[in-house]
């Protein structure tokens, strides 16, 4: 019975310092998303830990976790991301990375969503050597948006 509690009693602190791990990289379980009196949506992100915009978002419908980087040109997708949700890889390109040159598959996302903003009709490459499960959300989406970056948040406004 003793044995039973300590299982128990790991189990639940495992839980809790895995939430308080993820919050602490993610921030915005739930993005804050605005709207103005002329009906323009903005989404709020505050910034993580390691001072990155992290969030929830979807593409094509499909649940993803995005980074926000102004510096990829393309939303980039990691090949495991691309395969889960049913995206077609288009022509074979080569691009130039903070890693070096890789070689990726262009494809058009139908949609992209981060909050209240949604986008249709965005360039994305997918990554066949990309780690990990995060969507690099570049300036393919970013571009159509305002961004502001003051005290650890990041505003990005539908115009």
């Amino acid at each position: 019975m003793s044995f039973a509690a300590w299982v128990v009693g790991i189990g639940l602190l495992t839980l809790l310092f895995s939430g308080i791990l993820e919050r602490d990289d993610n921030p915005n379980p739930e993005p804050e998303t605005l709207q103005d009196s002329t009906g323009a949506r903005s989404v709020v992100l505050q910034r993580n830990r390691r001072g990155h915009y992290v969030a929830p978002g979807r593409i094509n419908n499909h649940p993803v976790i995005f980074l926000v980087d102004t510096g990829a040109s393309d939303v980039a997708i990691p090949q495991s991301v691309a395969n889960r949700i049913g995206l077609e890889p288009g022509f074979r390109m080569r691009a130039r990375t903070a890693a070096g040159d890789v070689y990726t598959w262009s494809t058009l996302l139908r949609s992209v969503e981060l909050g209240g903003i949604r986008l249709n009709t965005i360039r994305a490459s997918i990554l066949p050597d990309m780690e990990g499960e995060q969507v690099l959300l570049g300036m393919s989406f970013l571009k159509r948006l305002e961004m502001i970056q003051r005290d650890g948040s990041l505003t990005l406004r539908l115009p």
